[in-house]
């Protein structure tokens, strides 16, 4: 008798001990015109870590929100958080936050503050998805955030000059973040990363921007691909950064007189492979670069496809494939530390007689011409003419200005596949 009570008393025990310890499930606060919980303020203050606050239609102007927790805020049927050009909307302080499928818009802009749609500041694991910002100083600012997704969302801006405008997506001291499936547009540059490291930049569209699509200032180890870069001030700009891989981006009609579709200042120990260059007043340009592989891409009807500086040096550029460019390359001094090898060039004029389907002269893909241009930029009121076209048929014979290492020994005679 004594040992059955002793078994129910335990039985008890057990029974109360697994329900101190079932999970709390977590909540989720309804907020609309007609719901009892008609503010997005008072919702999150009264949500615990990890509910849930679905917002349904509607237009709310509630000032600057704040989220100091964990927090699922969800936006159904689109509902705009309306800035109304004072300070800026959503600040998250929070690890662990998703916001998702709302409109942001009126940002205030600022000569002295960074206000912008959506600030992430000293954060992780923070998802910012499916959201629509329009007329916003900056859109998404991350700072001392890590392991972030920046995905599906659109930033519209209406930026005039560079000075009045902020950045689309804008990263300060940041790592491991993951931008993704973006169309950024009309800000000062698309997408710019500022000591942001080990992050990855994939199918972005990031057109009509004043400065750059996207911006690299001392951010290594990043890697962006299959994104498209057209009608910006530069497509991309990377500086004083290393072990950067750029692959099978497009590169389109960025033009201009100071436009490019990749900028490289000071960068080294990078892989440039796989992109498509078209209708960009400079596919390349290259200055103070290093030890980069430069191998697979199409140049396509730039002016310049490649702009390679004197002082650029072990730089690779193999099988690539130049057609219908105005220049092929241009340098500014007579000095070339640079490689190149079997890569097609549409001007080459050689032949194959033992049809290895390698030019059996070398090719020289800079011109005189070219030279002259780079040093007297007026000069380019002579392009193709008789003197110009002779010029550089008697220096590519007799080559007495051109540096002499500016050379692709293997010239292939066929278009390599891409």
């Amino acid at each position: 008798m004594k040992s059955r009570s002793k078994r129910i008393v335990q039985s008890i025990a057990l029974c109360l001990l697994l329900l101190l310890c079932a999970p709390v499930q977590a909540a989720t606060w309804q907020v609309c015109a007609t719901c009892p919980q008609r503010s997005i303020r008072q919702a999150i203050a009264q949500a615990n870590p990890g509910d849930s606050v679905v917002v349904t239609g509607g237009v709310y102007r509630e000032g600057n929100i704040e989220i100091r927790k964990p927090l699922f805020l969800i936006g159904r049927q689109r509902p705009v958080l309306d800035g109304r050009h004072k300070g800026e909307i959503l600040t998250i302080r929070a690890s662990h936050v998703t916001v998702q499928g709302f409109t942001l818009k009126d940002v205030e802009v600022s000569y002295l503050s960074d206000y912008a749609a959506i600030r992430v500041a000293e954060a992780s694991h923070v998802r910012i998805l499916d959201n629509r910002i329009l007329n916003a100083f900056f859109g998404i600012y991350l700072q001392r955030a890590s392991n972030c997704e920046i995905g599906g969302n659109r930033v519209q801006g209406q930026g005039k000059t560079e000075t009045s405008s902020g950045n689309a997506i804008h990263l300060w001291y940041c790592q491991a973040i993951n931008v993704h499936d973006n169309q950024v547009s009309g800000h000062r540059d698309g997408i710019y990363f500022e000591f942001a490291t080990n992050s990855r930049i994939r199918h972005n569209l990031s057109q009509g921007n004043l400065r750059y699509g996207l911006h690299f200032m001392f951010s290594d180890g990043n890697v962006y691909q299959r994104n498209t870069f057209r009608h910006n001030g530069a497509g991309v700009a990377v500086m004083y950064t290393k072990n950067i891989v750029m692959q099978q981006n497009l590169f389109e009609d960025n033009w201009g007189a100071a436009a490019y579709g990749l900028l490289l200042k000071d960068i080294s120990r990078s892989v440039i492979r796989g992109n498509t260059f078209r209708r960009n007043t400079a596919g390349i340009y290259l200055e103070g670069s290093s030890k980069l592989q430069v191998e697979h891409n199409n140049f396509e009807g730039n002016g310049w496809a490649l702009r390679v500086l004197s002082n650029c040096e072990a730089d690779t550029f193999r099988l690539n494939n130049f057609t219908g460019n105005t220049f092929d390359v241009a340098t500014n001094g007579n000095t070339m530390l640079n490689f190149f090898s079997g890569n097609y060039w549409d001007k080459y004029n050689g032949y194959d007689l033992n049809k290895d389907k390698v030019g059996d002269v070398p090719y020289r893909p800079v011109s005189l011409y070219s030279m002259l241009v780079e040093h007297v930029p007026p000069s380019v009121m002579f392009m193709r003419s008789f003197i110009v076209d002779l010029m550089d048929k008697v220096e590519k014979v007799l080559p007495s200005i051109i540096p002499d290492q500016l050379i692709d020994e293997q010239p292939v005679m066929k278009r390599i596949e891409v």
